[in-house]
């Protein structure tokens, strides 16, 4: 199968470029090349004959169409996305043009090519999304593909609307779709600003681990390789038109994620201390969602897929990875809004 994945120089978009020219599929990687993105991410497969490289934005829609001409792919992994909650808290224009204008070109595209090619039926347009559309949970109750939308970030209001960009697309134009909405990844190559790399390498330079609040925020987390598999998984199992929640199994509160990720690095990388001791508890963000957490049930039972990883083992290969490729976070450390508390403007 011939792949267009859209933002397969991130941090979810390049796992699943690696995995799929692993399993012999032919890529197309289509990213911008904006702050989160490194090529260094695909590097392993570069060279390798079934793999291409297109630096074009997704918000510039002639650019898609020639890529879509030149490739003729099979199918479309849609990743491309602005993901970082702070920053959407300080600047959600940037939100609102790649989420929601960025998907529109995408549905544009992929439907011009769809429909000059002969309206294959074996064509799918994967969008992939997050479980943070469905708001907050409280301590009890699970999102499944029914629950109503209710975001409460920039971030997760973007993503809502392209979730509904593409509903009526394959509604309206009949163009054959399959969405997932995930839960909080976490693993190799994710980039310095987000949580469980923040905690690392704050622990490792010896500089305080924030937490937000009180550090009771719930999330479900997903390896993000577990992911790229469920990802592909769905892409050619699932039915056209229909939606799947893919989570971790691996709930957890905040404070109590930063204190495992610091019991590895304890044993792996001792120091004077305990790690934990550099835990400081910050101004929590604003319109902070309590709790997420995913019904697997659809996902599990149509599909046969589950998680590989729990949340120990995934924690552990993802401080490893971190020890052992410092030259990678090392480099990215000077980009703007990296090591900076970001999402206090509002």
């Amino acid at each position: 199968m011939k792949i267009l994945v859209t933002g397969g120089a991130g941090f979810i978009g390049s796992a699943v470029v690696r995995l799929a020219i692993q399993r012999g599929h032919t890529v197309v990687n289509v990213d911008a090349l904006t702050y989160a993105a490194c090529l260094e991410n695909v590097a392993s497969v570069a060279a390798h004959p079934n793999y291409a490289f297109e630096h074009v934005d997704i918000c510039d829609l002639a650019a898609l169409e020639t890529v879509f001409a030149r490739h003729t792919p099979d199918a479309v992994m849609h990743l491309a996305a602005e993901s970082h909650v702070d920053r959407s808290i300080d600047g959600p224009g940037a939100f609102i043009e790649t989420n929601v204008t960025g998907t529109y070109n995408m549905l544009q595209a992929a439907r011009g090519y769809w429909e000059g090619s002969g309206r294959p039926e074996a064509f799918r347009f994967h969008h992939i999304s997050t479980d943070e559309v469905y708001g907050t949970l409280g301590k009890t109750g699970l999102f499944t593909e029914d629950t109503p939308y209710a975001p409460n970030s920039p971030y997760s209001a973007s993503k809502a609307a392209s979730d509904h960009l593409v509903r009526a697309w394959g509604e309206t134009y009949g163009l054959p779709y399959v969405l997932t909405n995930c839960s909080n990844n976490y693993g190799p190559y994710h980039f310095p600003e987000k949580l469980v790399p923040v905690v690392i390498l704050n622990a490792l330079a010896g500089k305080p681990i924030p937490i937000y609040g009180a550090g009771e925020n719930i999330r479900d987390w997903l390896f993000v390789e577990d992911h790229a598999d469920a990802l592909l998984h769905v892409l050619a199992n699932g039915v056209s038109g229909r939606n799947y929640n893919v989570g971790g199994e691996n709930e957890v509160k905040n404070i109590d994620l930063v204190k495992m990720i610091c019991s590895i690095l304890d044993e792996l990388r001792p120091s004077n201390s305990l790690y934990s001791s550099l835990i400081t508890h910050v101004t929590d963000r604003p319109g902070h969602d309590m709790r997420y957490a995913i019904d697997p049930t659809r996902i599990r039972t149509e599909l046969g897929w589950r998680p590989s990883v729990t949340l120990e083992q995934g924690l552990r290969k993802t401080v490893e990875w971190y020890l052992n490729n410092e030259s990678w976070w090392r480099a990215l450390q000077d980009r703007d809004g990296v090591g900076v508390r970001l999402g206090t403007k509002a």
